[in-house]
């Protein structure tokens, strides 16, 4: 998952302090190496509130000038200005999504509360200043603008429809209704993700008796037992209530009952009945959607939503979606009884529910390809897939990474490394790796660009993190991690790739700032250099002995590959089905558990699975709305990564021909938002995409067209 930054804009109340001599570390302008670096070292979280405050008002003078500027709007004075206002403010930006995605404390809690609405106001003041969009429309609607470069043009376009987007054009009555809403989604936002992530910080299952331990490999138990430990109790082991501390709880216990407990606790996030609740506010966040894309001019939220993507409109997104899920949930009605047949064969007397899947999943894979995780993981040492990862990079976009040691850290854990181009010699960037769990990280996996790579002022690399939550075990022991985390890790690499490789001129069409359901095509298509023999028999090394994966298991691994594939379309899809389909209610008054139900009976969900997000933990759609109406993306994506992967495949040297990885660099990697993406695409391929290509890759039949 890509984390999406916005440019912002704000004007408050200005406050006694001289913007231009406030003494605050996280005021200060970044300086040192790499073209200036965030002072980790050096934040305090009472400086936080008062730089964003004046780096604020520092921004919002610099836009005034922009926008009373009594000069005939230009290029130069107008749009080149604005990218670059507000460094300032960006930077405090950038550390204020730290605090709070990789260390959100009960102290961070209400200012977060507090400052959330106040970024909401940025845009709000930026889109509705009428003196700075007619600058804009002036120089959109001139003539002179067909002798500027490609990349401008495509930067004044970006500027004029994204105002028009957020109601440049609407009446006064309506901006200001639009405001009032914005503001108000801001808090509801920040209420459903703290929410959110206070039940997965304070609940747990607590692991005391030996046989509770059954089934669970040594490195699983290991990672219990450190969280335990952590909570400083005296427990034999701890399941927190995160993704990466359940999925191998469910995978490998034989203790149904408590596969049962683990589970439940789980997908009940936000749906407990208590503080944390999310119900009443996600119904709240819905309503004053479907309200904001009336005022804007749009039928339903998903119309808006979708109108600056690849897709469009909802009904395009609906059949691709659709497409899929049929052949997915007969794949999955086949394995369920191939997994009923082993648990009557072991004489339970039970159906499958979703707390077996995973662990009875297991137990087929190893009749059907004497293959499970256990045979795997040995091999998938989180630092060595790393290193493999830097490999790829290296093979595939000439670029280098060496770990630096004198950057500040936001935490001792995270590492830092200096990324250059190997035949140039030139540095492109700072890799941050912030990969443990924690009390008051967010859970999952993402990625953050802090500086945009740009040319503007005599160049700027960019800054970029990947972020993950794996669990901890013994000391001075390698971590083990599934294949499927392994996958994600590759995945969020991706993104980073991907800002890592920019070479445009501008910040707000750099890097990762694409269309939402193209921003996962680079992340998705990387996930298919793991599974490459040169990755598994250099970094798939045995975590005892040293020695690579045996071309057995590899060969094992590949045959396998498409296994439950079934499982984790529908659990995918059914939740893009859903996010779609509430976005699509004109009047959303729903009781959000019956609405759930209803989709998912109208879809013939398999009950043997639920949805990867339930509406009530759905973070992507319901702490911000860079998903919203959009985690279709995932899967338009991987209909673009699966053709691009062919376009490897069908050469001689596959995922690592020379000629295919230029121009996937050339034309997707390296241009940002420089030019259209269906354009971009057809750069590279020679051709237009189509599903087929990922029907193939999940072993899904195509249908005669």
């Amino acid at each position: 998952m890509k984390k999406i930054m916005f440019h912002l804009i704000l004007i408050l109340p200005m406050i006694s302090l001289n913007a231009q001599k406030i003494e605050n570390p996280v005021f200060n302008l970044w300086s040192g190496p790499y073209g200036g670096i965030p002072a980790f070292d050096a934040y305090k979280l009472k400086d936080l509130k008062p730089a964003i405050v004046a780096a604020i008002n520092e921004k919002w003078s610099e836009v005034i000038a922009i926008a009373d500027n009594k000069k005939p709007a230009t290029f130069e004075n107008t749009i080149i200005a604005m990218e670059k206002a507000g460094k300032k403010l960006s930077q405090v930006y950038a550390v204020f999504g730290i605090y709070s995605s990789n260390m959100n404390t009960p102290e961070f809690a209400p200012i977060e509360t507090e400052m959330s609405p106040k970024f909401s106001e940025i845009s709000n003041r930026i889109y509705q200043n009428d003196n700075l969009f007619k600058r804009i429309e002036t120089i959109y609607n001139s003539p002179q603008k067909k002798s500027l470069t490609t990349e401008q043009q495509r930067l004044i376009w970006w500027y004029y429809s994204n105002f028009v987007r957020e109601g440049a054009k609407a009446d006064k009555k309506s901006k200001a209704r639009i405001a009032l809403i914005n503001q108000e989604l801001a808090g509801l936002f920040t209420k459903f993700s703290q929410n959110l992530l206070n039940d997965e910080n304070d609940n747990h299952i607590s692991l005391t008796e030996n046989s509770e331990l059954a089934g669970l490999p040594i490195d699983v138990i290991n990672a219990y037992q450190a969280k335990s430990k952590e909570l400083g109790t005296n427990d034999l082991g701890t399941v927190s209530n995160t993704r990466s501390s359940v999925e191998p709880f469910l995978t490998y216990s034989s203790v149904r009952p408590l596969r049962k407990m683990v589970w439940e606790l789980f997908v009940k996030r936000g749906d407990g009945g208590d503080k944390n609740d999310n119900n009443t506010t996600l119904v709240q966040i819905l309503k004053l959607r479907a309200e904001k894309a009336k005022l804007l001019g749009f039928k339903t939220f998903a119309d808006w939503s979708l109108s600056n993507t690849m897709a469009q409109k909802p009904e395009k997104t609906l059949a691709l979606m659709e497409s899929v899920w049929k052949p997915a949930v007969a794949k999955v009605h086949k394995d369920v009884v191939e997994m009923q047949k082993i648990v009557d064969g072991e004489g339970g007397n039970f159906k499958i529910e979703p707390w077996d899947y995973r662990y009875y999943a297991e137990k087929v894979r190893k009749a059907k390809y004497d293959l499970d995780e256990n045979d795997v993981k040995p091999y998938l040492q989180l630092e060595k897939l790393r290193e493999g990862m830097f490999w790829v990079a290296g093979e595939i976009f000439n670029l280098n990474f060496k770990q630096v040691f004198n950057i500040p850290v936001w935490q001792a854990d995270v590492r830092v490394f200096e990324v250059t181009n190997k035949v140039s010699g030139k540095v492109v960037g700072l890799w941050y790796f912030d990969p443990y769990a924690r009390t008051g990280k967010r859970s999952g996996a993402w990625m953050n660009a802090y500086r945009e790579q740009s040319k503007l002022n005599g160049g700027v690399i960019t800054l970029v993190s990947n972020n993950c939550n794996f669990i901890k075990g013994k000391e001075n022991e390698p971590i083990l991690i599934s294949w499927e985390d392994a996958s994600t890790l590759f995945h969020e690499f991706g993104h980073a790739l991907h800002g890592l490789s920019s070479d445009v001129t501008y910040p707000s069409l750099s890097g990762t700032n694409t269309p939402r359901d193209y921003v996962e095509f680079p992340s998705q298509v990387l996930e298919r250099w793991l599974a490459t023999p040169q990755v598994l028999n250099q970094f798939a090394l045995h975590y005892k002995t040293g020695k690579p994966m045996p071309m057995a298991l590899v060969d094992r691994i590949e045959k396998a590959a498409t296994f439950n594939e079934g499982f984790s379309t529908v659990e995918t899809i059914s939740s893009a089905l859903v996010d779609m389909k509430l976005h699509l209610l004109e009047n959303p008054k729903i009781d959000p558990l019956e609405y759930e139900k209803e989709v998912l009976k109208s879809l013939d969900m398999p009950s043997e699975i639920v949805m990867r997000h339930r509406i009530p933990q759905f973070g992507h759609i319901f702490s911000g709305d860079d998903y919203a109406a959009g985690y279709y993306g995932y899967l338009w994506a991987d209909v673009i990564s699966a053709d691009a992967t062919e376009a490897f495949t069908e050469t001689k040297d596959g995922l690592y021909d020379k000629e295919v990885a230029k121009r996937l660099l050339k034309y997707v990697f390296s241009v940002g938002n420089t030019v259209d993406p269906e354009n971009a695409y057809k750069d590279f391929r020679g051709k237009a995409v189509t599903s087929d290509a990922l029907m193939r890759a999940r072993n899904f039949p195509i249908e005669k067209k």
